[in-house]
C-alpha cells in the first residue's frame, strides 16, 4: 500500500487522474488475496498487482473504462470453468474487485495519500477505510475512530478490524510491517536485509564492529545499531511482535544474544549454526536460567531445509522461514491469505 500511495501522490501533484484496483472478496482459490492493490492511469497499470494473467489484465481494461467514464464500480471475477465471464483462469474461486476512480484534482485524496505515508512512515497502526458505493474513503486510527473522512461501523478486536455487515465498507490495515532485528553484519546478513525488506519487515541490523554496520553494506534498513552484544536493551526494547536472526561473528556473541532474547517473547529467533552447535548452546542456556519452552521456540538450523550453501541461498531459505512464521501467526488474528497457493 504504501508504494502505491507514493505514487498515487505523485499522480495526484500532476493533476493526473488514476483508478486504485482493490481485491475487496475473495472465496476459493485465487491469484491474490483481498487487500491486494493496483494503481492505474490513462496509459494502463502504474503500479502494484491483484495476481498477474488474465484477472489482471482483465481489469486493468476496466480501469481504463471508468477511467473514461469518471466512475467507480465493482466487478466480480468466476474463476472456474463454466463461470458466465469466461475470461481464460480456472484457479477455482471467485475475486471481487473494487474499481475506485480518484479524480486528480482531488484536494481530499491528496490529503490521504499525504496522511497514509505519514502514518505508515511513523509506524502509526489504522485501517483505510474503502467505501464499496466508490464514495470518499475513511482513514481510521488503530481504535477504528476516524483520522479522516466518516466514522465506519465496526469493531476491533486483537488488532483485528471487524467492519459491520452493513457499513458497506473494506478496510486494509496500514502496512506499518513486522520488525526484523539482524544480529551480525557479514555475508549472509547483507544478502538477508534486502530481501526481508522487500516482503514487508522493518529490518534493524546490529554489530559490534562500525565497518560491517554502515549503509554501504546496509543501504535501505530502518536502523543500524554499532553496539555490545552484551547489553542489548541499551539499544533495543525487543516485544512479542518483533523477529530476530542471529549471526554474529562468533558462537560466543551469538550466545550472548540469544540468552538476552529468550529471556523475553519473541514472534521469531532464528540462530545460524549446525546442530552440535545448537545442543551446546542450548545446555549452557539452561545452565542460565532459561526456560525450556523458551530454548524449544528457536529455529535452530535456521532457515527452511532446501540445501542452501552461498549467502544468497542461506538468506532465501531464512526469509522463507520468517514469511512462514509471520503468515502463521497472523492467521492466528483472524487474518487469512487466500491465493493461488504456493502450499
Amino acid at each position: 500500500m504504501d508504494r502505491i500511495f507514493a505514487k498515487l501522490l505523485y499522480e495526484l501533484e500532476k493533476d493526473h487522474d488514476t483508478v486504485l484496483v482493490t481485491i475487496i472478496a475473495d472465496r476459493g482459490s485465487a491469484p491474490r488475496g483481498a487487500g491486494s492493490q493496483m494503481l492505474v492511469g490513462k496509459n494502463g497499470r502504474i503500479l502494484g498487482t491483484i495476481g498477474g494473467g488474465a484477472v489482471e489484465a482483465r481489469s486493468e481494461q476496466i480501469a481504463l473504462e471508468q477511467l473514461a467514464k469518471k466512475e467507480s464500480r465493482i466487478h466480480e471475477f468466476q474463476l472456474h470453468s463454466g463461470a458466465k465471464e469466461d475470461i481464460g483462469m480456472v484457479c477455482g474461486g471467485d475475486v471481487n474487485v473494487q474499481f475506485q476512480y480518484i479524480p486528480g484534482t482531488s484536494a481530499y485524496w491528496q490529503t490521504l495519500a499525504g496522511t497514509v505515508l505519514e502514518r505508515v512512515a511513523q509506524r502509526q497502526s489504522g485501517w483505510l477505510a474503502l467505501k464499496t458505493d466508490g464514495s470518499d474513503p475513511s482513514l481510521l486510527d488503530s481504535a477504528g475512530s476516524p483520522v479522516l473522512g466518516d466514522a465506519v461501523a465496526g469493531t476491533v478486536t486483537h488488532q483485528v478490524w471487524l467492519p459491520d455487515q452493513s457499513a458497506g465498507s473494506f478496510c486494509l490495515p496500514l502496512p506499518i510491517g513486522e520488525r526484523a532485528f539482524i544480529f551480525g553484519g557479514g555475508h549472509c546478513a547483507q544478502a538477508l536485509a534486502p530481501l526481508l525488506t522487500t516482503v514487508g519487515f522493518r529490518v534493524t541490523v546490529m554489530d559490534n564492529r562500525e565497518e560491517f554496520a554502515n549503509r554501504t553494506n546496509f543501504p535501505n534498513v530502518e536502523k543500524l545499531i554499532v553496539g555490545d552484544y552484551t547489553r542489548l536493551s541499551d539499544y533495543l526494547t525487543p516485544t512479542a511482535e518483533d523477529y530476530a536472526v542471529v549471526m554474529t561473528n562468533g558462537h560466543s556473541f551469538d550466545f550472548q544474544v540469544q540468552e538476552q532474547l529468550l529471556r523475553g517473547p519473541m514472534a521469531y529467533v532464528g540462530v545460524i549454526g549446525s546442530r552440535s552447535k545448537k545442543a551446546a548452546v542450548n545446555q549452557r542456556l539452561r545452565d542460565c536460567g532459561i526456560t525450556e519452552e523458551a530454548i524449544a521456540s528457536v529455529h535452530s538450523p535456521i532457515g527452511v531445509s532446501i540445501k542452501a550453501v552461498t549467502p544468497e541461498e542461506i538468506a532465501v531459505s531464512i526469509a522463507g522461514e520468517m514469511i512462514y512464521v509471520r503468515a502463521l501467526r497472523r492467521e492466528q488474528t483472524g487474518e487469512i491469505a487466500k491465493g493461488c497457493p504456493m502450499h
